[in-house]
């Protein structure tokens, strides 16, 4: 078993941080819900201002409030107004990459969706592995 990206937030802007509450990132579900990201799931977040790099828990918050709460230890590694990734994996066998084609989302400094896109990755006949960035969804739909 390897370890793949699974789902993708990529350069979701902190809005903000609270070191009082137990832990975890607060996301809006319905960016959660169209990548893939579940309720308890951890996942790895990747702060392009700082470089800091920390493992937590999704907690969704108020549906269509755009919200990034880094929550506990984690509000230490990030500012309000920094824009991060946010990355779910699985562990899956090496065949298995040309079938699970990992959605991403792409958001402006508001956490409007500026743009949706999914990883392609395949086999070829003479076993080496390709990739491919594609844009919209791996279903056809926006």
């Amino acid at each position: 078993m390897r370890k793949f990206v699974a789902a993708k937030l990529h350069c979701i802007t902190v809005t903000d941080a609270d070191l009082n509450y137990n832990g975890s990132i607060t996301l809006d579900p319905e960016h959660c819900q169209e990548v893939g990201i579940l309720p308890m799931e951890f996942v790895e977040i990747w702060n392009k201002a700082s470089g800091a790099r920390i493992s937590t828990y999704v907690i969704y918050g108020e549906r269509g409030s755009r919200c990034c709460v880094l929550n506990g230890a984690a509000a230490r590694t990030c500012q309000v107004g920094d824009e991060i990734i946010v990355c779910s994996s699985a562990y899956i066998e090496e065949h298995q990459m040309a079938e699970i084609k990992p959605r991403v989302l792409t958001f402006h400094r508001d956490n409007s969706v500026r743009g949706r896109m999914f990883y392609d990755g395949w086999i070829n006949e003479d076993g080496t592995k390709a990739f491919a960035i594609r844009d919209g969804s791996p279903d056809g739909n926006a």
